[in-house]
């Protein structure tokens, strides 16, 4: 059994500091894998013997017999699988080959991302009352992500349902001080359109993240983020979701004082809500 699957087996028997030991060397192997027992414990304020009974308590002798493990998992990562991604038609020659389409679809859209619209869509985001996201099916795992941010500075936001009736509701009690943000990849739901078209003839402020700029919703938003054509819907997904990525750090960047102690306080309340009644 490799150290890996001994640690996901242990998991959730171990103490604080062999968690963090062990979400540690999970995370950070090739870091861990050029550590001394007592430079690992350092780096993660324990003593050097609670690296060795960590070792111990996952069936190695001590923890030089735990790192040769971490370091064969290296050498893998940097010697063999790159030699194994040569065969294309095999399964790292297939991962190796997704992974460099991916990478140079987000480059191509890195490139071609419209950073004055961005920074619109940012300025826009703080000024209005709420968000109204409109999401198509295979957007609305980055909705959740973009929600996810925008709760996480304090901005008013949700995802509207998307049937027909639906977005009429949504957009007949929307005012000027909303913002309607649609989201889509495939132009699987010509109606988002179509609402954002209403929703600009009431004056209702618009935006689009789209995973092309042909798409409809491209053509009937005030702003748009649109990522490279690509013609996989999965890469198409993804760079979405890198684009939701960036608009949250500069989201970061210009209202810090929005998103300051915010982790803190959503801990905090989690922790009051767990507790029993009296």
């Amino acid at each position: 059994m490799l150290y890996e699957d001994r640690i996901r087996k242990e998991r959730t028997n171990m103490s604080k500091s062999f968690s963090r030991l062990a979400d540690f060397l999970l995370d950070s192997y090739v870091e861990a894998a050029f550590m001394t027992a007592s430079e690992l414990a350092h780096a993660l304020n324990l003593d050097a013997a609670t690296v060795v009974r960590f070792s111990q308590f996952l069936g190695y002798a001590g923890f030089p017999e735990l790192q040769r493990e971490i370091r064969d998992r290296v050498k893998g990562d940097l010697l063999i699988r790159p030699k194994q991604a040569e065969v294309t038609e095999s399964g790292p020659g297939i991962v190796a080959e997704a992974m460099r389409e991916l990478s140079l679809a987000l480059e191509q859209t890195r490139i071609s991302l419209d950073t004055d619209a961005l920074e619109n869509l940012v300025d826009k985001i703080g000024q209005v009352r709420r968000v109204i996201v409109l999401a198509e099916g295979p957007a609305q795992p980055t909705a959740y992500s973009l929600v996810h941010y925008l709760e996480q500075g304090g901005f008013p936001v949700y995802i509207a349902r998307s049937g027909v009736a639906d977005l009429a509701r949504t957009i007949n009690t929307a005012t000027a001080q909303d913002l309607l943000l649609a989201m889509e990849v495939a132009g699987q739901s010509p109606y988002i359109a179509r609402a954002l078209e209403e929703a600009r003839s009431k004056g209702i402020p618009t935006a689009a993240i789209v995973g092309a700029s042909s798409l409809a919703s491209a053509r009937s938003a005030d702003i748009v983020l649109a990522a490279q054509a690509h013609p996989s819907l999965g890469v198409g997904i993804v760079s979405i979701e890198a684009i939701v990525y960036t608009l949250a750090q500069v989201l970061n960047w210009k209202y810090a004082d929005h998103f300051a102690g915010t982790e803190q306080a959503i801990a905090e309340l989690s922790s009051r809500i767990q507790q029993p009644l009296e």
